[in-house]
């Protein structure tokens, strides 16, 4: 048994008990579920299901080691996964995957090492699908191909943005742009609790836990009063005059297949 998800069970649970007592149905229900696989043939998701298991992973586990070569194509549905480089005992964040995706599909693609270590931040439901299984079915699905295809381009655009969002903006633009786009996904006049720790977003924002930790101290002359994990909205407009999103680097990416085309 591979050492990456199977073998962070919960307590009492093994690996061939975790395998026992799944069902083949609930991983090809996931599959059938997922929007970006609509188009995916019912027999080429019967064949991904057909050695596949849906995987509860509890908060903090870790799913897989950074060079770890992956014996699974992971399909994350519920839950979340912190993507952490390691150096020694030095670690940053690279990103937090919310579903429904694949988990660094490209290492599974091109039978390569994991270049990031997986991490369960929130309980975590996974599909397992076989990695030479995986494989095969894109070499021989377009529409599968095709879905893939898409979940590699929107990550790769996820990465720009990061990329431009560390390169472009000053420290306490890079917070405060955060702190906007959370405000736009909390409930109106509603605390907004932070999504992870601290640590972990001063680390997605390319700066220290003190330097963080002092810039949303600073957030108060913008409308916002912060009291440990909630920040509490008192006036939104200087923080909306003060940092503007920008579409190009701010916001969500969604996973679009490319069209299949009949043939």
């Amino acid at each position: 048994m591979p050492t990456n998800a199977l073998a962070d069970a919960p307590a009492g649970q093994g690996a061939t008990g975790s395998l026992a007592n799944i069902s083949m149905s609930s991983a090809r229900t996931a599959l059938g579920e997922t929007p970006w696989l609509g188009g995916v043939s019912p027999v080429t998701l019967d064949r991904l299901a057909g050695l596949a298991v849906m995987h509860r992973v509890p908060s903090g586990s870790t799913l897989f080691e950074q060079a770890e070569v992956p014996s699974f194509a992971q399909l994350l549905i519920s839950g979340s996964v912190a993507l952490l480089g390691v150096s020694g005992t030095a670690e940053t964040l690279i990103e937090l995957v919310q579903p429904i995706d694949l988990l660094l599909p490209a290492a599974v693609l091109n039978r390569q090492p994991f270049l990031a270590c997986g991490r369960v931040l929130d309980e975590a439901h996974l599909v397992l699908i076989q990695a030479d299984v995986f494989r095969e079915a894109i070499a021989t699905d377009h529409a599968l191909c095709l879905a893939v295809l898409g979940c590699q381009a929107a990550q790769f655009r996820r990465q720009i943005k990061l990329a431009k969002n560390l390169k472009l903006r000053s420290a306490e633009e890079r917070v405060g742009c955060y702190l906007r786009g959370l405000l736009q996904e909390a409930t109106p006049n509603g605390p907004i609790r932070l999504p992870m720790e601290k640590r972990l977003i001063a680390w997605q924002l390319g700066m220290t836990r003190e330097t963080f930790s002092r810039i949303l101290s600073t957030m108060e002359r913008y409308g916002l009063q912060i009291s440990g994990e909630l920040v509490e909205v008192a006036d939104a407009a200087p923080l909306r005059a003060r940092f503007k999103l920008d579409p190009q680097i701010d916001g969500p990416e969604p996973i679009m297949p490319l069209p299949l085309r009949p043939r």
